[in-house]
Protein backbone atom coordinates (compact mmCIF):
# COMPACT_ATOMS: atom_id res chain seq x y z
CA UNK A 1 0.00 0.00 0.00
CA UNK A 2 1.39 3.41 -0.86
CA UNK A 3 1.93 6.07 1.80
CA UNK A 4 -0.92 8.10 0.28
CA UNK A 5 -3.38 5.19 0.59
CA UNK A 6 -2.47 4.34 4.17
CA UNK A 7 -2.65 7.91 5.45
CA UNK A 8 -5.74 9.04 3.55
CA UNK A 9 -8.72 9.79 5.74
CA UNK A 10 -11.79 7.67 5.04
CA UNK A 11 -14.43 9.33 2.86
CA UNK A 12 -18.10 8.50 2.50
CA UNK A 13 -19.38 8.16 -1.06
CA UNK A 14 -22.77 7.67 -2.68
CA UNK A 15 -23.13 4.05 -3.76
CA UNK A 16 -24.85 3.12 -7.03
CA UNK A 17 -26.42 0.10 -5.30
CA UNK A 18 -26.32 -1.85 -2.06
CA UNK A 19 -26.89 -5.58 -2.16
CA UNK A 20 -27.12 -8.37 0.40
CA UNK A 21 -23.60 -9.36 -0.64
CA UNK A 22 -22.33 -5.87 0.23
CA UNK A 23 -24.19 -5.96 3.56
CA UNK A 24 -22.55 -9.31 4.30
CA UNK A 25 -19.18 -7.75 3.41
CA UNK A 26 -19.70 -5.27 6.27
CA UNK A 27 -21.53 -7.32 8.90
CA UNK A 28 -20.90 -10.95 7.99
CA UNK A 29 -23.48 -13.42 6.75
CA UNK A 30 -25.51 -13.86 9.93
CA UNK A 31 -29.28 -14.38 10.07
CA UNK A 32 -29.90 -11.18 12.07
CA UNK A 33 -27.10 -8.70 11.32
CA UNK A 34 -28.97 -5.70 12.79
CA UNK A 35 -30.27 -7.50 15.88
CA UNK A 36 -33.93 -6.73 15.14
CA UNK A 37 -35.34 -10.11 14.03
CA UNK A 38 -37.09 -10.54 17.39
CA UNK A 39 -39.35 -7.58 16.53
CA UNK A 40 -40.97 -9.70 13.81
CA UNK A 41 -41.27 -6.60 11.61
CA UNK A 42 -41.10 -6.39 7.84
CA UNK A 43 -38.77 -3.60 6.66
CA UNK A 44 -38.54 -1.54 3.48
CA UNK A 45 -35.32 -1.46 1.47
CA UNK A 46 -33.60 1.90 1.24
CA UNK A 47 -33.40 3.76 -2.09
CA UNK A 48 -30.30 5.93 -1.60
CA UNK A 49 -27.06 4.43 -0.28
CA UNK A 50 -23.84 5.84 1.15
CA UNK A 51 -20.76 3.90 2.09
CA UNK A 52 -17.13 3.96 3.08
CA UNK A 53 -14.56 1.72 1.48
CA UNK A 54 -11.25 0.65 2.94
CA UNK A 55 -9.26 -0.59 -0.01
CA UNK A 56 -11.63 -2.80 -2.00
CA UNK A 57 -13.83 -3.61 1.01
CA UNK A 58 -17.03 -1.81 1.98
CA UNK A 59 -16.76 -1.14 5.73
CA UNK A 60 -19.73 1.20 6.44
CA UNK A 61 -23.19 1.94 5.04
CA UNK A 62 -26.23 4.16 5.65
CA UNK A 63 -29.39 4.13 3.55
CA UNK A 64 -32.19 6.64 2.97
CA UNK A 65 -35.83 6.45 1.96
CA UNK A 66 -38.46 9.21 1.77
CA UNK A 67 -41.60 8.18 3.68
CA UNK A 68 -45.13 9.52 4.22
CA UNK A 69 -46.26 10.04 7.81
CA UNK A 70 -48.50 12.03 10.10
CA UNK A 71 -47.64 13.94 13.26
CA UNK A 72 -50.90 14.74 14.98
CA UNK A 73 -53.36 15.74 12.25
CA UNK A 74 -50.63 17.03 9.91
CA UNK A 75 -49.56 14.78 7.04
CA UNK A 76 -45.93 15.21 6.10
CA UNK A 77 -42.88 13.29 4.93
CA UNK A 78 -39.61 12.33 6.56
CA UNK A 79 -36.38 10.90 5.27
CA UNK A 80 -35.99 7.51 6.89
CA UNK A 81 -32.44 6.49 7.75
CA UNK A 82 -31.70 2.80 8.05
CA UNK A 83 -29.34 -0.02 7.33
CA UNK A 84 -26.60 1.80 9.22
CA UNK A 85 -23.72 -0.62 9.52
CA UNK A 86 -20.03 -0.47 10.39
CA UNK A 87 -17.76 -3.49 10.09
CA UNK A 88 -16.90 -4.79 13.58
CA UNK A 89 -13.13 -4.52 13.04
CA UNK A 90 -13.42 -0.81 12.07
CA UNK A 91 -15.72 0.41 14.85
CA UNK A 92 -14.56 3.26 17.07
CA UNK A 93 -12.91 5.12 14.17
CA UNK A 94 -15.75 7.61 13.48
CA UNK A 95 -17.04 5.78 10.41
CA UNK A 96 -20.68 5.86 11.60
CA UNK A 97 -20.44 9.64 11.95
CA UNK A 98 -18.89 9.97 8.46
CA UNK A 99 -21.41 7.79 6.64
CA UNK A 100 -24.44 9.22 8.48
CA UNK A 101 -23.22 12.78 7.86
CA UNK A 102 -22.91 12.04 4.12
CA UNK A 103 -26.39 10.49 4.07
CA UNK A 104 -27.91 13.47 5.95
CA UNK A 105 -26.18 15.95 3.62
CA UNK A 106 -28.04 14.26 0.78
CA UNK A 107 -31.26 14.01 2.80
CA UNK A 108 -31.26 17.81 3.07
CA UNK A 109 -31.75 17.92 -0.72
CA UNK A 110 -34.75 15.56 -0.65
CA UNK A 111 -37.35 18.03 0.70
CA UNK A 112 -38.56 16.80 4.12
CA UNK A 113 -37.79 18.83 7.25
CA UNK A 114 -36.67 15.87 9.40
CA UNK A 115 -34.89 12.54 9.26
CA UNK A 116 -36.14 9.63 11.37
CA UNK A 117 -34.60 6.32 12.39
CA UNK A 118 -35.40 3.33 14.55
CA UNK A 119 -32.69 1.81 16.73
CA UNK A 120 -32.06 -0.70 19.45
CA UNK A 121 -31.72 0.89 22.93
CA UNK A 122 -27.92 0.30 23.17
CA UNK A 123 -27.43 2.53 20.10
CA UNK A 124 -29.37 5.54 21.42
CA UNK A 125 -26.21 7.06 22.96
CA UNK A 126 -24.38 6.85 19.59
CA UNK A 127 -27.13 8.68 17.74
CA UNK A 128 -27.48 11.27 20.51
CA UNK A 129 -23.78 12.07 20.09
CA UNK A 130 -24.51 12.55 16.38
CA UNK A 131 -27.25 15.12 17.11
CA UNK A 132 -30.36 12.92 17.04
CA UNK A 133 -33.21 13.35 19.54
CA UNK A 134 -35.22 10.56 21.15
CA UNK A 135 -39.00 10.63 20.70
CA UNK A 136 -40.59 9.63 23.98
CA UNK A 137 -43.86 8.50 22.46
CA UNK A 138 -45.24 5.56 20.56
CA UNK A 139 -44.85 5.47 16.80
CA UNK A 140 -47.28 3.43 14.72
CA UNK A 141 -45.98 1.69 11.59
CA UNK A 142 -47.67 -0.41 8.96
CA UNK A 143 -47.04 -4.09 8.48
CA UNK A 144 -48.30 -6.64 5.94
CA UNK A 145 -51.99 -7.58 5.90
CA UNK A 146 -52.89 -3.94 6.71
CA UNK A 147 -51.75 -4.32 10.30
CA UNK A 148 -50.81 -1.23 12.28
CA UNK A 149 -48.29 -1.91 15.07
CA UNK A 150 -46.41 0.09 17.67
CA UNK A 151 -42.71 0.30 16.79
CA UNK A 152 -40.87 -1.70 19.49
CA UNK A 153 -37.52 0.00 18.81
CA UNK A 154 -36.52 3.50 19.90
CA UNK A 155 -37.47 6.29 17.49
CA UNK A 156 -35.06 9.16 16.95
CA UNK A 157 -35.30 12.29 14.80
CA UNK A 158 -32.98 15.03 13.63
CA UNK A 159 -33.82 18.26 11.79
CA UNK A 160 -32.71 18.66 8.19
CA UNK A 161 -33.27 22.45 8.23
CA UNK A 162 -32.05 25.06 10.72
CA UNK A 163 -35.58 26.21 11.56
CA UNK A 164 -37.24 22.77 11.65
CA UNK A 165 -39.01 21.83 14.89
CA UNK A 166 -40.64 18.46 15.49
CA UNK A 167 -44.34 19.10 16.18
CA UNK A 168 -46.21 17.51 19.06
CA UNK A 169 -48.80 14.83 18.55
CA UNK A 170 -49.13 11.14 17.80
CA UNK A 171 -46.77 9.78 15.15
CA UNK A 172 -47.81 7.38 12.42
CA UNK A 173 -45.75 6.12 9.51
CA UNK A 174 -47.93 5.39 6.45
CA UNK A 175 -45.64 2.58 5.32
CA UNK A 176 -43.50 -0.27 6.51
CA UNK A 177 -40.54 0.95 8.58
CA UNK A 178 -37.21 1.46 6.85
Amino acid sequence: MSENQSSAAPTAIRLPRYTKTEQDEILGAGDDPFGVAETGLTWLPKEEHFGIRHGDRLVAHAGLLRLPMAIGDAKTEVVGVGGVAVAPNTRGQGLARLVITAALDHARTMGPQHALLFCRPPLVHLYRRLGWHLLDQEVLVEQPESRLVTMPLRTMVTPLRDNAHWPSGPVRLFSLPM
